[in-house]
Formats: C-alpha cells, structure tokens, sequence
C-alpha cells in the first residue's frame, strides 16, 4: 500500500484554495465557521507551525555530525515563535504576508534538506508544488483583503 502522505499533503491546501475562493466572491464570514480572512490565518498558523515541527522531527534521526541536526530544531523554533508572535501583534492581512514569508522559508528550508539528502527528492517534489499552491491562494487572498 502506498503512503498517504502525498494525497493528504495536496488535501491539506483545499481549505488555502477555498479561503481564496470566499474571499475573492466577497464572502466575508461562513456561518458557524467565522471570518473567512481569520478562518484562513488561523490555518495558516496551524500548517506552517506543523511544517516547522516536522523539520524538528526531521533532526532526530540525523547522526549528530550533521549540520542539519543542530540548525533544524533552532530554525523550527524560531519560525514557530516568528509566527506565534505574528498572529498575536500583525492585523490579518500583515499576518498572511508572513505566512507567505513563512512557507516560502520552510520551502527553502526543504531544498536544502533535499540536496543534504536529508529528505527524499520525491517529498520535495509534493513540497514544491503544495508551495506553490498555498502561496498563491494566499496571494490572492491578501491583495483583496
């Protein structure tokens, strides 16, 4: 049986694509669910702070002369924290320039462990297109916001 990483990575930007899609038609609340612009940062916050704890998770299979073993739990808590803190002090829309920020560093953050060999090519072949999806649905939503 093949893993189901790769289906529930691409599942995990249909709530990035919907939130782009509300706010583009003016949709600005969805009964039971909140404002869209917060439903919308509120997961943002969520995923990257995963992707972040998966780049600490990342670290503890490396052998400890590996450079990586030391910069991926600092660098993972570090964008935690970045974001953490972005959520509480930026209004929603300074927030999601940061979530733009934010998943673009953790993409850079994967090309790197990808040519360490510290995570497979095929990992970071879904990471890039996933990447591109959420940066743009979260694009798209700012500039309307």
């Amino acid at each position: 049986m093949k893993k189901p990483s790769p289906y529930l990575t691409f599942a995990g930007t249909l709530p990035f694509i919907a939130c782009a899609i509300f706010i583009s038609l003016g949709i600005d609340a969805v009964l039971g669910l909140g404002k869209t612009s917060t439903m919308l940062a509120v997961y943002g916050l969520v995923i990257a702070t995963f992707m972040a704890g998966a780049h600490w998770g990342n670290h503890l299979s490396l052998a400890d002369n590996n450079p990586w073993s030391v910069r991926l739990p600092l660098i993972s808590n570090i964008i935690a924290l970045v974001l953490w803190l972005g959520f509480l002090s930026l209004s929603e829309v300074g927030f999601i320039w940061l979530l733009i920020i934010a998943f673009i560093a953790l993409l850079f953050i994967d090309y790197n462990l990808n040519a360490g060999q510290v995570i497979s090519a095929r990992y970071f072949k879904v990471r890039k297109y996933v990447t591109l999806i959420v940066t743009v649905s979260l694009l798209i939503s700012v500039v309307q916001l």
